[in-house]
Protein backbone atom coordinates (compact mmCIF):
# COMPACT_ATOMS: atom_id res chain seq x y z
CA UNK A 1 0.00 0.00 0.00
CA UNK A 2 1.60 3.26 -1.14
CA UNK A 3 0.88 6.75 0.10
CA UNK A 4 -2.69 7.25 -1.08
CA UNK A 5 -6.17 8.31 -0.10
CA UNK A 6 -8.12 5.45 1.49
CA UNK A 7 -11.79 5.88 2.50
CA UNK A 8 -11.43 9.67 2.66
CA UNK A 9 -8.25 9.43 4.74
CA UNK A 10 -4.76 10.33 3.55
CA UNK A 11 -2.11 7.68 4.29
CA UNK A 12 1.64 8.00 4.71
CA UNK A 13 4.39 5.68 5.95
CA UNK A 14 7.27 7.08 7.97
CA UNK A 15 10.49 5.41 9.10
CA UNK A 16 13.36 6.36 11.38
CA UNK A 17 15.99 4.08 12.95
CA UNK A 18 14.02 0.85 13.61
CA UNK A 19 10.63 2.55 14.02
CA UNK A 20 7.87 2.34 11.41
CA UNK A 21 4.80 4.59 11.56
CA UNK A 22 1.58 4.24 9.59
CA UNK A 23 -0.15 7.63 9.56
CA UNK A 24 -3.76 8.41 8.60
CA UNK A 25 -4.98 12.01 8.22
CA UNK A 26 -8.60 13.12 8.01
CA UNK A 27 -10.33 16.46 8.41
CA UNK A 28 -11.19 17.19 12.03
CA UNK A 29 -10.25 19.33 15.00
CA UNK A 30 -6.54 18.62 15.45
CA UNK A 31 -6.62 15.45 17.60
CA UNK A 32 -3.52 13.25 17.44
CA UNK A 33 -3.88 9.59 18.46
CA UNK A 34 -0.88 7.24 18.67
CA UNK A 35 -1.58 3.51 19.05
CA UNK A 36 -5.07 4.29 20.37
CA UNK A 37 -3.80 6.70 23.05
CA UNK A 38 -3.57 10.49 23.18
CA UNK A 39 -0.24 11.83 21.90
CA UNK A 40 0.69 13.47 25.24
CA UNK A 41 0.02 10.18 27.03
CA UNK A 42 2.03 8.07 24.53
CA UNK A 43 5.01 10.46 24.30
CA UNK A 44 5.71 11.79 27.83
CA UNK A 45 8.53 14.10 26.63
CA UNK A 46 7.30 17.40 25.20
CA UNK A 47 10.19 17.41 22.70
CA UNK A 48 8.82 14.27 21.03
CA UNK A 49 5.35 15.81 20.70
CA UNK A 50 6.90 19.00 19.30
CA UNK A 51 8.92 17.00 16.73
CA UNK A 52 5.91 15.12 15.37
CA UNK A 53 3.75 18.29 15.19
CA UNK A 54 6.36 20.20 13.11
CA UNK A 55 5.02 19.35 9.61
CA UNK A 56 1.43 20.19 10.63
CA UNK A 57 2.46 23.55 12.09
CA UNK A 58 4.65 24.34 9.07
CA UNK A 59 1.68 24.06 6.69
CA UNK A 60 -0.75 25.52 9.28
CA UNK A 61 -3.06 22.49 9.34
CA UNK A 62 -2.52 21.53 13.00
CA UNK A 63 -6.07 22.56 13.97
CA UNK A 64 -7.90 21.26 10.88
CA UNK A 65 -6.67 17.66 10.60
CA UNK A 66 -7.06 14.63 12.87
CA UNK A 67 -4.03 12.32 12.92
CA UNK A 68 -4.25 8.61 13.71
CA UNK A 69 -0.97 6.70 13.97
CA UNK A 70 0.10 3.08 14.38
CA UNK A 71 3.78 2.97 15.30
CA UNK A 72 6.02 0.05 16.25
CA UNK A 73 9.70 -0.68 16.73
CA UNK A 74 12.52 1.51 17.97
CA UNK A 75 12.48 3.84 20.95
CA UNK A 76 10.74 7.07 21.82
CA UNK A 77 12.85 9.42 19.69
CA UNK A 78 12.90 7.06 16.69
CA UNK A 79 9.14 6.66 16.85
CA UNK A 80 8.61 10.44 17.05
CA UNK A 81 10.81 10.90 13.97
CA UNK A 82 8.97 8.15 12.11
CA UNK A 83 5.60 9.76 12.90
CA UNK A 84 6.90 13.15 11.66
CA UNK A 85 8.08 11.52 8.41
CA UNK A 86 4.72 9.76 7.97
CA UNK A 87 2.70 12.94 8.65
CA UNK A 88 4.76 14.84 6.06
CA UNK A 89 4.16 12.13 3.45
CA UNK A 90 0.44 11.99 4.22
CA UNK A 91 0.19 15.78 3.89
CA UNK A 92 1.39 15.43 0.29
CA UNK A 93 -1.64 13.23 -0.41
CA UNK A 94 -3.92 15.89 1.11
CA UNK A 95 -2.31 18.71 -0.90
CA UNK A 96 0.57 18.08 -3.39
CA UNK A 97 1.24 21.87 -3.44
CA UNK A 98 2.85 21.54 0.02
CA UNK A 99 5.78 19.55 -1.39
CA UNK A 100 8.11 22.56 -1.73
CA UNK A 101 7.70 23.75 1.87
CA UNK A 102 7.97 20.24 3.36
CA UNK A 103 11.00 19.36 1.23
CA UNK A 104 12.78 22.62 2.16
CA UNK A 105 12.22 21.92 5.87
CA UNK A 106 13.65 18.41 5.35
CA UNK A 107 10.56 16.50 6.51
CA UNK A 108 10.28 14.33 3.38
CA UNK A 109 13.83 13.01 3.60
CA UNK A 110 14.21 9.63 5.30
CA UNK A 111 16.83 9.85 8.06
CA UNK A 112 18.93 6.83 7.07
CA UNK A 113 21.08 6.75 10.23
CA UNK A 114 20.78 3.45 12.08
CA UNK A 115 22.73 1.74 14.82
CA UNK A 116 25.92 0.22 13.42
CA UNK A 117 26.44 -3.48 14.03
CA UNK A 118 29.00 -4.83 16.47
CA UNK A 119 32.06 -6.29 14.74
CA UNK A 120 33.77 -9.56 15.73
CA UNK A 121 37.03 -9.12 17.66
CA UNK A 122 35.84 -5.76 19.03
CA UNK A 123 33.72 -4.83 22.04
CA UNK A 124 31.43 -2.60 19.96
CA UNK A 125 30.88 -1.19 16.49
CA UNK A 126 34.01 1.01 16.41
CA UNK A 127 35.73 0.58 19.78
CA UNK A 128 38.71 -1.77 19.91
CA UNK A 129 39.91 -3.82 22.83
CA UNK A 130 42.67 -2.12 24.82
CA UNK A 131 46.08 -2.59 23.22
CA UNK A 132 49.09 -3.30 25.38
CA UNK A 133 52.50 -2.94 23.77
CA UNK A 134 54.33 -4.76 26.60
Amino acid sequence: MTNASIHGRAYGTGKRKNAIARVFLKSGSGNITVNGRDVAEYFPRKTSVMILRQPLELVEKAESLDVSVNVCGGGESGQAGAVRHGIARALLVVDPELRGALKKAGFLTRDARKKERKKPGQPGARKKFQYSKR
